[in-house]
């Protein structure tokens, strides 16, 4: 089950905190918890990361979360989730994204996390750009009228 109130922001600019989403799902019956941290690394693709920015469309971002939450408590019963992202500027070793699941037993929190935390990644519209010594650049962005049909950055017409 999710308790979580309507009004609580988790795709917020202010710090995220593991307490608070461990004491979210924690409750007598839970025999586990399970926590995945995302934090901002010092490198990317092989290039050095100084910063990074998360930009999210917010209400989507928050609606989205919801639905995935509710998504996995009914394909998990029993199981309790938080999570939150972070957005705006932040430093290398930033906590950028907390999920915390509670179970009965391990089994299913562990899963039940892993599950939360690829949804978020899969689904919900925030974007990354991160800064480097050659200036900032967008992370997974191509703008889709340089895209050909295959990805391959050619544009599906010809000039003759």
């Amino acid at each position: 089950m999710s308790a979580r109130s309507d009004v609580e922001e988790r795709i917020r600019e202010l710090p995220l905190s593991v307490d608070e989403a461990v004491a979210f799902v924690s409750h007598p019956g839970a025999g586990a918890v399970a926590t995945f941290l995302g934090l901002v690394r010092d490198h990317n693709d092989g290039r050095p990361v100084s910063l990074l920015e998360y930009h999210a469309y917010r209400s989507m971002a928050e609606k989205e979360l919801r639905a995935i939450e509710a998504e996995l408590v009914l394909e998990l019963p029993g199981v309790r989730l938080f999570s939150a992202h972070r957005i705006g500027p932040l430093a290398v070793g930033d906590l950028a994204v907390v999920c915390a699941a509670s179970s009965v037993h391990r089994g299913e929190s562990f899963r039940a996390v892993r599950l939360l935390i690829d949804r978020i990644k899969e689904r919900l519209p925030i974007w990354k750009r991160e800064h480097g010594p050659d200036g900032p650049y967008w992370v997974g962005w191509q703008d889709a009228r340089c895209v050909g049909e295959h990805g391959d950055g050619h544009a599906g017409h010809h000039h003759g």
